[in-house]
């Protein structure tokens, strides 16, 4: 097989011996991809300043010439954008992560994925220019990534008697993380142990959020109250979704808590 070339969004990168990394890309046209990046660490010629976490490159890979199992080899890469903003900023650098890691855990290798590859480059840009505030940006990168994976639920209606969210007297509705979908107060018998009661608000927020279209989300307005509550919303189910804690996460709720104290 030929080398190739592609545009690539890092998402991690860990310490292979004492030169080498391995690297997580995700890439528009190659899905995720794994590559051993050799002697890294020494070469600046090659890699300067093009290897951070969640930066954007365009990159050179090389198939193994010799054993078939071994790793595609990174032969060189050119940074485009490193989004310096956003490493500046503790905050900003926590929601990037977070982002990077949902990615990352949730893609299979080599399986293209080219709506998530350009609903996190938009993420990226927008926070690095503070076009959208950082909380908001973080409900809409998480609401349409769940609907790009293919496990948003229905938040028009009640998924048991299809009752219209707006018919529904109630304020609050019970947002069942095991079953993946909305309950009315009228057919919620038992209350799943697993889910939260959420406003009708900000459901219907959140339903307008990832139905819009991208190209507007910075006229996205969302309460005080609505952030939060959709932070605790999807901040739990799609960990529970995927099967996985992330640490980036933990992480963005110790500062978050340090913020408040």
């Amino acid at each position: 097989m030929s080398d190739f070339r592609t545009e690539a969004i890092l998402l991690r990168k860990i310490d292979y011996g004492d030169h080498d990394f391995i690297i997580t890309f995700i890439t528009r046209d190659r899905g995720k991809i794994t590559v051993m990046a050799k002697n890294a660490k020494k070469s600046v010629k090659r890699f300067s300043g093009s290897l951070d976490l969640f930066s954007l490159n365009h990159i050179l890979c090389s198939f193994p010439k010799k054993n078939k199992d071994a790793m595609v080899t990174l032969a060189h890469a050119d940074l485009e954008n490193g989004f310096a903003n956003i490493r500046f900023n503790v905050f900003k650098t926590a929601y990037a992560s977070y982002w990077a890691e949902m990615t990352h855990l949730w893609m299979e290798e080599g399986r293209t994925q080219p709506k998530l590859y350009d609903l996190l480059l938009f993420a990226l840009d927008m926070l690095d220019r503070s076009d959208i505030q950082k909380e908001v940006l973080s409900l809409l990168f998480q609401i349409r990534f769940m609907s790009i994976s293919g496990f948003t639920p229905n938040m028009e209606m009640c998924e048991n008697c299809n009752t219209l969210v707006d018919n529904i007297p109630e304020k609050k509705l019970r947002f069942d993380f095991k079953e993946g979908k909305i309950v009315c107060p009228r057919c919620r018998v038992n209350g799943s142990k697993y889910g939260m009661d959420v406003s009708k608000g900000t459901l219907k927020q959140l339903f307008w959020m990832n139905n819009t279209d991208i190209c507007r989300a910075d006229r996205i307005r969302f309460s005080g109250f609505a952030i939060k509550e959709g932070q605790m919303l999807l901040e739990s189910f799609i960990p529970f979704h995927i099967g996985r804690e992330f640490k980036s996460l933990m992480f963005l709720k110790r500062l978050r808590q340090e913020q408040w104290i």
